[in-house]
């Protein structure tokens, strides 16, 4: 789809039609951008991060999550495996996103 714009660190607009090998979307197992979530990740501890998007890679089927955050007072953009993102505060506790979406928040 010529002319449409995908997410961008830098630039926050946001389609979800793909462009290229991947697809973004602002909105994924009942998030929206902004939405705080939680880390199942070494990397991770002790930070806070929001949902940014979840992305599809068109030809080899990967997908990640990213989030926006890190530790205190850092907007760093990071990359996770859809089964890394929990609901806020249950991270190790049942099922991730990816697992059960749509949980109630």
């Amino acid at each position: 789809m010529a002319g449409e714009r995908l997410a961008c660190a830098k630039n926050g607009v946001v389609t979800d039609a793909p462009q290229g090998k991947v697809r973004r979307s602002t909105s994924w197992a009942g998030l929206r951008a902004g939405d705080p979530v939680s880390i199942d990740d070494a990397r991770a501890r002790r930070g806070s991060f929001e949902f940014v998007a979840f992305v599809e890679h068109l030809e080899n089927g990967q997908s990640w999550v990213e989030v926006v955050g890190g530790k205190r007072g850092d907007r760093k953009l990071w990359s996770f495996r859809p089964e890394q993102v929990f609901r806020p505060g249950a991270k190790g506790q049942g099922l991730s996103l990816a697992e059960e979406p749509g949980l109630p928040f």
